[in-house]
């Protein structure tokens, strides 16, 4: 029988179950993601720094752990909460379980709990800092909570940036030069960029503007990453040495750095987009994409400068989805063109961005 164990949020509320994993205790931030499959993809997306992460789908670990679908080096996550936890995994790549990814990187879970009731909470209240314990009651789980640093305090994508730069391993040969500044780099971002023939060189979100563009890129990429982007003035600082210099492409949070280069401002939205359902519409065609999302922060459209416009919004709150720079090649997307988890509708966007700087040659500056 396993240990009993306690999700326990800021506001009192208390969700009993079993624990697995490592039996720790953790706190984070605690978000649910509506996605049907991908949890192995939600663990290792380095978005997920200093998150307790709550899947809607109930079944989770059914087809195990393999070595093929990690989105980085390591488990992200602070926590899993799931409501069934398959023990017994079937498929012909899965090389451990669930709960052994788990043990091994010393993140707790727990199982058995009623993650619909958690998810209705996260929707009416807001997201809210958690704690998963097994060794503490709920009195005390709480007390803990409260001399934690809030989740919007913290700068985390200085802990999940490359600690120096590197090729990655699949590298095209002919093609353009990508440089990705990693803010929390998604792996199917590169393995993209590859099919699109291009070599890509990541680095330190800490790298200058200056000392980028000695590698000589011919565009550059604003990776996805974690937390508040008002925290990010470090890197809003180079986003803007580069605005002119190199076609600029940002996903998720390199959306939010390049509002924020032109002035703009961001806001938290109450329960965050996280899953693979996501509608959207293209403002210049009218047409829907279902995209795959996970941010907890949108641009305020309003504290736009005149020099970027709104190509595409969200059809279920009307915030912004993507943005383009009126004369300069450049342009962003709120929502994850890489997937993984899926839908993989929107991985024409590496194919426009390489068009792009075929195209955009002809505006940079140096």
């Amino acid at each position: 029988m396993s240990k009993m164990a306690i999700l326990v949020l800021e506001d009192g509320s208390v969700y009993e179950g079993f624990s697995f994993g490592a039996e720790v205790d953790a706190f984070g931030e605690a978000v649910f993601n509506t996605s049907m499959a991908g949890y192995q993809e939600m663990l290792t997306d380095p978005s997920y720094a200093g998150q307790i992460v709550v899947p809607t789908y109930p079944l989770i670990g059914n087809y195990g752990i393999n070595e093929h679908d990690a989105e980085s080096n390591r488990i992200q996550v602070r926590g899993f909460v799931v409501r069934e936890e398959c023990d017994r995994p079937n498929h012909y790549l899965n090389n451990k379980t669930l709960h052994e990814y788990l043990a091994e990187s010393g993140i707790p879970g727990i199982y058995g709990v009623d993650t619909r009731a958690i998810t209705r909470r996260l929707r009416s209240a807001g997201v809210m800092m958690g704690m998963i314990t097994s060794s503490k009651t709920p009195a005390e789980a709480l007390e803990e909570i409260k001399k934690q640093p809030d989740y919007g305090e913290i700068d985390f994508v200085s802990t999940v940036t490359a600690k120096k730069p590197y090729e990655w391993k699949d590298n095209g040969s002919n093609g353009y030069h990508i440089v990705a500044v990693d803010c929390g780099l998604k792996y199917n971002i590169l393995r993209l960029l590859a099919k699109e023939g291009c070599r890509a060189t990541v680095v330190p979100c800490t790298m200058s503007a200056e000392d980028i563009l000695k590698l000589k890129p011919d565009g550059i990429l604003l990776s996805p990453g974690p937390g508040d982007p008002a925290l990010l003035d470090y890197i809003v600082g180079t986003v803007k040495g580069l605005v002119g210099k190199r076609p600029i492409m940002g996903i998720c949070l390199g959306n939010q750095l390049i509002a924020r280069a032109f002035g703009g401002r961001c806001f938290k939205l109450k329960f965050g987009h996280r899953g693979g359902n996501h509608p959207v519409r293209e403002l210049a065609t009218g047409r829907i994409h279902i995209t795959a999302q996970n941010h907890g922060y949108a641009v305020d459209p309003d504290t736009l400068g005149s020099e970027l416009e709104v190509t595409h919004i969200n059809l279920n709150d009307g915030t912004v989805e993507g943005l383009r720079h009126r004369e300069l090649p450049i342009f962003a997307i709120q929502y994850h063109s890489e997937a993984s988890p899926g839908p993989l509708d929107n991985v024409y966007l590496f194919g426009q961005f390489v068009e792009m700087i075929k195209e955009g040659k002809q505006f940079v500056r140096g």
